[in-house]
């Protein structure tokens, strides 16, 4: 009970000894509800005494505490089984507070400050020498329990805006969407409802009931099979056994050979004298579709087709790319590389020629050789176009090395060659034949040395075809196509000119052997005015109509001069390149070099641009390419790159049409280079669709800047 348990706490009574009490107070309960055996008296109630009355009003109250007891302790038989209850104590020293001290609200205030953090730090100050407390600052220990982005967005905002435009037209256009096929729908229905009148109106309904059929059977006739044997006799059998020797089976290839070759004469000479007839057979139409010329024209596009496609990106850079990096840096080009034209026809040849195409600007001829009198072999002419760079559109061969190559001017298709043996030739590429249409040869006049320039002249309309060549053997000859036979000419004999001592009387200059020419290039505005370079360095201007002495002689080289060029755009300025490892810049007014350009090594091959009378470029042995521009920069190239390791560069061409250039190596190869921005300024366009007046003031353009480098050089030179 409550008083058992209020004691039990006072008297220092444990739970485990109160469990045991209650366990003895319900047995005494039950001992005490169990029934007794009540005696009987024998006398009558009113004659009981009055003591027997008391006790037996005693024992009713005794009995009825007892079941009162029993009860409680029976309900506290539930929560023995219980866990104990917990009593919350006190401390001594905690504050008791009344109710009205209860009831006051206290404000309490939640920082974001980390009470952990160290607000006394201090630091060493390097400047004063001593330790400083940092400025209290504000913390950033904070901790993002939970975070989300929201998807609202405020009317006034500009993405709500955006927002509801995007809306509005999607609503429109469903709208639209929902119009438009509503009235398709009410179209195809009106228009079903007409038909289906008319229908009804003009014919009879004879749609047939498809669920109105019947089952048919059939029955097929089953054919018996056979079987039907044959004997046959084995072929009969022979057998040979023979010897054959070595020279045996020689004489019968050597046989079917020269039996091979004469059909094919015969058939040769079968359809060069027969008339073509209308062929009949099948086999022969299909053969004669597959080597028409239909077909190799149709092969030849489809070929470039694949080849355009597969360098995709090549061509999309010899179109387009223009290097942006040359506006960050004045006075500095550079050069793309595009292709590299080879064949496996022409290995261990050496590239001894280059020349473009004067109306199709996409094709140029190489010629191939070697400069080394010890390897000759055989030649070969290769002419590459742009748009197939996989493999040459003509391919000829010569007897000896290439030398020199040049297109005719006004018939694109005549080639004129000059071979290491002194011979020339002229190929038409336009014929489908291997053979030259014209030969030098020992009747008709040759060359006794190599053949190391050749070039077309224009002459009269009237007059006969012809071109000029130069040899080391002395000659400068003209070459005039006759109707069967080449003519040679020889215009001038290259004398060689000796030094006179300054103590001896001047006098003719004497003259003893010849000089051996090595290149030489006509002046376009004065057709009759050539140089020369020779292998003895120096350089002679001559003329046609002057052969029996040199107009003027420049020394400034001291090894073999391998390339002179006139300026397209200044009639007085010429460029010449040496063994000497120098460029020099000549006035053929002056005895003396205008500039001259060291570059290291050996310079192969000049040329200037089409597009600039001040650009020019040279090839040296080392396998790099210097792209000079006199306008922008007199002493340094604008650009020296290398283009191939291991081997020397020997040609170099500029296009006439696009703004890239072609060197060649004596590995065989051709590379092809686009020039940057800086590498091709011009002063106006160089079109040549133009109207004569605007070409006419490019070439003033032009002139007059090679007039400012020649009076710039000139000034320096009074002052020196």
């Amino acid at each position: 009970s409550k008083e058992s348990r209020h004691n039990n706490s006072k008297g220092g009574i444990t739970d485990s000894q109160d469990h045991t009490a209650r366990l003895t107070m319900v047995s005494l309960a039950k001992t005490a509800r169990s029934p007794k055996k009540k005696t009987s008296i024998g006398l009558h109630p009113k004659n009981k005494p009055k003591r027997t009355e008391e006790k037996l009003n005693a024992a009713s109250i005794r009995k009825k505490k007892e079941r009162k007891l029993a009860k409680q302790l029976e309900a506290d038989d539930e929560d023995i089984y219980q866990e104990p209850l917990k009593h919350l104590v006190a401390p001594a020293n905690q504050i008791s507070l009344t109710d009205n001290e209860l009831r006051v609200e206290i404000t309490r205030v939640l920082t974001g400050d980390d009470p952990n953090r160290p607000r006394n730090i201090s630091k060493f100050n390097f400047k004063d020498r001593r330790f400083k407390p940092d400025p209290p600052g504000q913390s950033d220990h904070m901790a993002t329990h939970f975070t989300i982005a929201g998807c609202s967005l405020h009317r006034e905002s500009s993405d709500y805006e955006t927002q509801k435009k995007r809306e509005d037209e999607k609503e429109a256009a469903e709208e639209k969407t929902r119009k438009a096929f509503i009235d398709r729908e009410l179209s195809k229905e009106n228009s079903c409802n007409e038909t289906q009148r008319e229908v009804e109106t003009h014919t009879v309904d004879n749609d047939k009931n498809q669920f109105n059929y019947t089952e048919r059977a059939a029955q097929t006739f089953n054919y018996p099979f056979r079987e039907r044997g044959m004997c046959t006799e084995p072929p009969p059998v022979l057998h040979f056994s023979s010897a054959v020797s070595q020279w045996e089976i020689y004489d019968c290839y050597m046989n079917e050979h020269t039996n091979s070759s004469m059909e094919i004469e015969k058939l040769r000479k079968a359809e060069n004298s027969a008339k073509p007839a209308a062929v009949t057979s099948g086999t022969e139409v299909g053969r004669d579709t597959v080597h028409s010329k239909h077909m190799a024209r149709a092969l030849k596009i489809m070929e470039r087709l694949v080849n355009q496609n597969a360098d995709d990106e090549i061509f999309q850079d010899f179109k387009y790319w223009e290097d942006a990096s040359d506006q960050y840096r004045d006075g500095e080009g550079s050069l793309l590389p595009l292709w590299r034209f080879s064949t496996d026809h022409t290995k261990k040849k050496q590239v001894t020629a280059l020349t473009w195409n004067p109306r199709h600007a996409d094709l140029f001829a190489v010629g191939y050789g070697s400069y080394d009198f010890m390897r000759q072999g055989s030649g070969k002419i290769c002419c590459f176009t742009l748009k197939n760079t996989s493999y040459p559109e003509y391919i000829f061969s010569t007897e000896s090395g290439v030398m020199c190559l040049d297109f005719h001017p006004l018939y694109p298709s005549l080639l004129a060659v000059g071979c290491y043996d002194g011979s020339v030739l002229v190929y038409n590429v336009c014929n489908n034949g291997m053979r030259p249409i014209y030969s030098s040869s020992i009747r008709t006049g040759k060359h006794t040395d190599p053949v190391w320039q050749v070039s077309w002249h224009v002459d009269d309309m009237g007059k006969e075809l012809g071109f000029f060549s130069i040899s080391t053997d002395g000659k400068v000859a003209h070459w005039t196509m006759s109707k069967n036979e080449l003519n040679m000419e020889p215009v001038m004999q290259l004398k060689l000119v000796q030094h006179t001592r300054k103590d001896e009387i001047e006098q003719e200059t004497s003259m003893s052997g010849f000089a051996g020419g090595c290149c030489f290039d006509f002046n376009q505005k004065h057709c009759n005015l050539f140089i020369v370079g020779t292998e003895e360095g120096r350089i002679h201007k001559c003329s046609k109509a002057y052969s029996g002495q040199y107009l003027a002689t420049y020394e400034g080289h001291h090894m073999p001069v391998y390339a002179v060029k006139w300026n397209p755009f200044h009639e007085r300025v010429f460029l010449s390149c040496s063994a000497d490892w120098t460029v020099k810049l000549w006035d053929h007014s002056a005895d003396y070099p205008i500039m001259s350009f060291d570059l290291g090594c050996s310079v192969g091959d000049i040329c200037w641009s089409p597009h600039s009378s001040t650009v020019f470029g040279a090839v040296t042995s080392d396998g790099r390419v210097h792209v000079y521009d006199l306008a922008e920069n007199k002493h340094e190239p604008l650009c020296i790159q290398k283009v191939v390791k291991r081997a020397k560069l020997t040609h170099l061409s500029f296009s006439s049409q696009d703004y890239i250039i072609i060197v060649g190596d004596d590995r065989g190869g051709v590379n092809s280079l686009k020039l940057s921005p800086n590498l091709r300024k011009l002063g106006l366009p160089m079109d040549s669709g133009g109207s004569h007046e605007t070409r006419t003031d490019a070439m003033k353009v032009q002139s007059s800047k090679m007039d400012k480098i020649l009076l710039t050089a000139d000034v320096k030179r009074t002052i020196a």
